[in-house]
């Protein structure tokens, strides 16, 4: 078998970065699999294990554009509105994934788990904006958002 160049090995590993990012989403991360990501991907599982040998280096690898991905969906021209737009993630079932992802992995005893980052930048960006109340108020609607998960079933 021929040595596959460091182009096509980074094709490949975005693709299933890519897949592995869509069903973050969509069928969560407990859901998605190793079989899930090659039935996707066309890439077998054999390979996927290849750059990827335990589930929560997606997470790792994932970690910002999660996060980017969260912010992307809220408005923080002021605090009324920055509240408005989180409630209107709420209903957004891909981006309350993002909450659900998060909130589920808290228990976490991985370490690398516990150094995802996806919901310190919306503080880090509402502190930028507003200063302390910033933060504030984004603790708030994470709390929030925890209780709301929690009466709807969404968090185990």
């Amino acid at each position: 078998m021929a040595k596959r160049s460091r182009v096509e090995t980074e094709l490949t590993v975005n693709q299933i970065l890519d897949e592995a990012f869509k069903q973050i989403l969509t069928i969560g991360f407990e859901a998605m699999s190793y079989t899930t990501l090659s039935a996707a991907t066309g890439i077998s599982r054999t390979g996927i294990s290849h750059h990827f040998p335990r589930k929560t280096e997606f997470l790792v690898r994932l970690d910002q554009r999660i996060g980017q991905f969260f912010i992307e969906g809220l408005d923080f021209s002021s605090l009324e509105v920055l509240e408005q737009s989180w409630g209107e993630v709420m209903q957004q079932p891909d981006r309350k994934a993002v909450l659900q992802l998060f909130f589920s992995l808290c228990a976490s005893t991985d370490q690398n788990i516990k150094k995802l980052n996806s919901l310190n930048v919306v503080s880090e960006v509402a502190m930028s904006h507003f200063a302390e109340k910033g933060r504030q108020c984004v603790e708030q609607l994470i709390g929030n958002s925890a209780l709301v998960l929690l009466q709807d079933g969404s968090v185990d």
